[in-house]
């Protein structure tokens, strides 16, 4: 990996590693997420992204942050060069056998939420917090109150918002201030919706954190829209996925992906994506 970016004062990895499949449902066990996050650590990524609702519906809570503790615990490498990123405000629960993602924010439980996550992760102060998404029964000024708060206690250094409208995030840049540093929503080829969102980040200074760059895995979608992409991949002997992430990567300097992975063999190719080198013809072609 050589590409490193800005994300507000932290120069880290343009490609993170989103550890989010390591312990929802559907995981591999303790075992793989550690040799997962050590394999991505070793290759030189520096930006992990966790959250305290990353933990299957019924067990307990809080595995993703505790993993990234004990991943980062037991690596021999610099701790100090690593951006841990974590998010606040939604919880695991089961609907009939489908699992589903309650929201919770209210700004006395954001703030309860945070200090555990600081907890979990076993560190004084969070490098970056995000408010994970906006819950309806609760105006968004407030919650970013919560998100405020623990930055006024040293909670966390500094803040992010995330699955986020452009009215919302203004609402944030008006609470936050220059605390404000990054924005994590959804995009990729099949998620293209949010683009004003990533426009928006660059006027204003704000790193776009791209999630599920790959286009996820927990909801079907057109396989045939990444065929664009399956093409360039031939021609560059590479796999298509990291033809997505270099694609996104090129959309802007304040551009970061966290694609996620179930083993070492798939956050090691994703992580080779900063490597690739497209042409404008291709950038083009791809859309």
């Amino acid at each position: 990996m050589t590409l490193f970016r800005n994300l507000g004062p932290f120069r880290t990895t343009a490609i993170g590693h989103g550890e989010m499949p390591l312990t929802i449902e559907n995981n591999r066990g303790h075992d793989i997420g550690i040799e997962t996050l050590h394999a991505s650590l070793d290759a030189g990524c520096r930006h992990i992204d966790t959250a305290w609702a990353y933990y299957t519906p019924g067990e307990e809570e809080q595995t993703g942050e505790k993993l990234v503790r004990e991943a980062l615990e037991t690596w021999h490498g610099p701790r100090d060069e690593v951006t841990v990123a974590t998010k606040v405000g939604l919880r695991r629960a089961w609907e009939g056998d489908k699992p589903v993602w309650p929201r919770d924010g209210k700004p006395e439980h954001l703030i309860a939420y945070g200090k555990q996550s600081a907890q979990a992760l076993g560190v004084d102060s969070i490098d970056l917090l995000y408010l994970h998404r906006h819950d309806p029964e609760v105006p968004y000024n407030e919650s970013c109150e919560g998100i405020k708060a623990l930055l006024d206690q040293g909670v966390a250094q500094w803040a992010g918002v995330s699955n986020v409208s452009i009215e919302q995030l203004k609402i944030a840049q008006e609470i936050l201030g220059d605390k404000l540093v990054a924005v994590q929503n959804q995009y990729s080829p099949i998620h293209l919706e949010t683009q004003d969102t990533l426009d928006y980040c660059a006027e204003a200074g704000l790193a776009f954190v791209c999630w599920s760059p790959l286009g996820g895995y927990r909801h079907p979608y057109d396989e045939h829209l990444f065929d664009p992409f399956r093409e360039v991949a031939a021609k560059h002997d590479v796999s298509y996925q990291q033809v997505v992430l270099a694609w996104e990567l090129a959309k802007g300097d304040h551009m970061f992906v966290i694609p996620g992975a179930h083993r070492p063999e798939t956050i090691l190719d994703s992580l080779k994506a900063d490597e690739l080198e497209l042409t404008d013809e291709e950038l083009a072609f791809l859309g």
